[in-house]
């Protein structure tokens, strides 16, 4: 399924790191950022998952839940989160179903070698559960999480 903005999101059903099951149902009334990576305690992942860490505050004053998805275990989840202090859940996606209904999960060239992983993505929907904005290749993960931020800023 394309996830162009104005269209519905697909729900999905992942467990989080807080040992909880997570659906799209589950934030009706607060606009969801779900922000795909493609491994914990990697340097590009780090840096993203650091930038919403720091801009958290600024998140919540817009209303909105931050979640991270890559197909680690919950268990390398719990280490990313407590290394890093990251104040949001991450779900475990380890069959990878949710980032292919996303389109977070295909074909990608890192260094001229071609590879089928997770592509580096994030998708904003709004209360009412429509996409309003997709990201479909995050370009520089550091910054990524302030383009965010100032994209709901407006």
């Amino acid at each position: 399924m394309t996830h162009r903005e104005g269209n519905q999101a697909s729900d999905f059903c992942l467990q989080g790191s807080d040992g909880k099951s997570h659906s799209l149902q589950d934030y009706r009334g607060k606009t969801l950022i779900l922000y795909f990576y493609p491994r914990d305690n990697t340097p590009g992942c780090t840096k993203e998952s650091c930038g919403f860490r720091d801009l958290k505050s600024d998140f919540d004053s817009q209303n909105t839940v931050i979640l991270g998805v890559s197909k680690d275990s919950l268990s390398s989840h719990d280490n990313f989160i407590a290394k890093f202090n990251l104040p949001f859940v991450l779900l475990s996606d380890p069959d990878t179903s949710m980032m292919q209904i996303y389109g977070a999960w295909g074909e990608k060239k890192i260094y001229g070698k071609v590879s089928t992983g997770c592509i580096r993505s994030t998708i904003i929907i709004d209360p009412q559960g429509k996409v309003i904005k997709h990201w479909t290749k995050v370009k520089n993960a550091a910054d990524h999480p302030a383009e965010v931020l100032n994209f709901l800023k407006g």
